[in-house]
């Protein structure tokens, strides 16, 4: 089983936050050198999550593809260009490989995540001191994704609250 994951677990893995998640967010499968959905989740890894959830007490859900379940899901909107050379990958064992989305493609989904529930991802957003060129581009990156009028003004003032007003106006 070969899992691409992002989120917290990523940024907990790769050493670029310091904070704890509840869960483990799959953004795709990796089978036989390329990317695919994560939907639905193999059988025998649901399996083996429940059992793992039942051993250390986590909620039934602790490993999911939330990320890209949906039709508006990362995985199914598209990723970053070069995310998958960009991945770092750890073997667990003989049955297990996962492979971390990289700090350049965590500024974009950070982003988008920023804008549409805020919260701690914004926290992460700004641990990870994107400069303003990586902003500029994960959100460019974003309004391929969601083009609507509404995000683009949400995305707007959220930049300029977190200081990259220059990058907002750029986008105007």
């Amino acid at each position: 089983m070969h899992l691409v994951v992002c989120g917290g677990s990523a940024l907990i893995a790769l050493g670029l936050v310091s904070r704890t998640t509840r869960d483990l967010d799959v953004l795709a499968l990796a089978r036989e050198g390329r990317l695919v959905a994560p939907v639905p989740l193999p059988p025998a890894l649901v399996v083996a999550a429940e059992a793992v959830a039942k051993v250390f007490g986590l909620p039934r859900n602790w490993l999911n593809n939330g990320p890209s379940s949906g039709e508006g899901g990362l995985f199914q909107v598209g990723m970053p260009e070069g995310l998958q050379d960009r991945l770092v990958t750890c073997a667990y064992g003989p049955a297990l490989t996962v492979s971390f989305i990289a700090r350049a493609d965590q500024i974009p989904f950070k982003l988008w995540a920023s804008v549409d529930r805020g919260g701690y991802h914004i926290d992460d957003l700004l641990k990870l001191q994107p400069t303003a060129e990586e902003i500029r581009a994960a959100a460019l990156w974003t309004l391929e994704k969601d083009v609507s009028e509404g995000y683009r003004m949400v995305l707007g003032s959220l930049l300029t609250e977190l200081g990259y007003a220059d990058v907002a106006r750029s986008l105007v």
